[in-house]
């Protein structure tokens, strides 16, 4: 019990001092900062759920008492909560028959754990909101002010300098870009970042043997079929005004990012056993890091798999493997 107590202690204050290290404005910071949930995760993955727990509850104490309420609940919405669900739910298992001799586990599928990554990482984006208002206007408003604040000092003009001033016209048009860009962007960074935690910290601890689950195939993930649905309904209401607009376009973001995970996963399954895999899988890969909007393609692709079932289809029309 000491032990346990130990490593989940040790474990929050070393994700405290990463998620702390973004007051040092330092460059480096800024990775140090997204691998805060890290420590929780290999913790929760190691040990148990309940050292997850223990560590996020020691990192939040740790920094409230430091830095304040503020950084408490920040620790606890951005890394420490979504770190101990995303490893409770990881480390999930039930009997696969209901046969006493049988000891195989049927463990919480890996889509769903992507799926809960999404719903996370959207919901520290909405709960970030309120703090610069409770309206579309205000939040806006706030928004523009504040990033109009940065990019006037990153620019060398004065804070104090109108917005309407023509040298400052390209910085407007910015602005009122970044308004509208950043919140979903905030989702899909945060959706990223929970998922590369988790593989990593799993990494770690398979790498140490302390990993009772065993490596899921991730090509062969799924998705509910509801999700699609609620996809659809997120993009719907992202086109209305007001904050419902704000908080669906955060939620679509968010499921199209775990949609493009699903996609990659397709392309891999679909692909395998082609002599053109690696040129495929290759070409698509650097496509997307050079041209983003092209993860909209394999966004679509993940939602075709989870309405049609195209995996399936593809293994059915390809037909069994040849017999060496």
């Amino acid at each position: 019990m000491m032990q346990l107590l130990s490593v989940g202690i040790s474990a929050g204050a070393a994700a405290a001092l990463l998620f702390a290290s973004v007051t040092s404005g330092a460059l480096l910071s800024v990775p140090l900062f997204y691998l805060a949930p890290l420590p929780i995760m290999i913790a929760g993955l190691g040990w148990s759920h309940w050292v997850a727990l223990v560590a996020a509850l020691t990192g939040a104490i740790a920094l409230g008492i430091i830095f304040g309420t503020v950084f408490l609940f920040a620790f606890l919405t951005g890394a420490g909560v979504p770190a101990w669900w995303l490893t409770y739910l990881g480390m999930l298992a039930r009997p696969a028959s209901a046969n006493s001799h049988d000891r195989t586990l049927e463990w919480y599928p890996i889509g769903r754990l992507v799926v809960w990554a999404a719903i996370l990482g959207a919901l520290v984006v909405i709960l970030a909101i309120p703090n610069f208002g409770t309206d579309a206007e205000t939040f806006r408003a706030e928004l523009r002010e504040a990033l109009s604040s940065i990019l006037r000092i990153q620019s060398g003009a004065t804070v104090e300098a109108p917005l309407n001033l023509p040298g400052l016209s390209k910085i407007d048009r910015l602005v009122n870009f970044l308004v509208n860009v950043i919140p979903p962007a905030a989702a899909v960074l945060a959706t990223i970042t929970n998922l590369f935690n988790l593989w990593l910290a799993a990494r770690v601890v398979r790498f140490s043997g302390r990993l009772a689950r065993p490596w899921p195939e991730v090509s062969a993930m799924r998705f509910p079929p509801w999700l699609t649905a609620a996809l659809a309904l997120a993009i719907t209401l992202s086109f209305v005004d007001g904050i419902i607009g704000i908080v669906s376009g955060v939620v679509s973001a968010s499921l199209l990012m775990a949609y493009g995970i699903l996609g990659f996963a397709v392309l891999h399954a679909i692909t395998q056993g082609t002599s053109a895999r690696p040129f495929v899988l290759g070409g698509t890969y650097i496509a997307v890091l050079m041209i983003g909007w092209l993860i909209l393609a394999v966004c679509l692709l993940g939602v075709l798999d989870t309405v049609i079932d195209l995996r399936t289809r593809v293994a059915r029309k390809r037909g069994p493997p040849a017999l060496s």
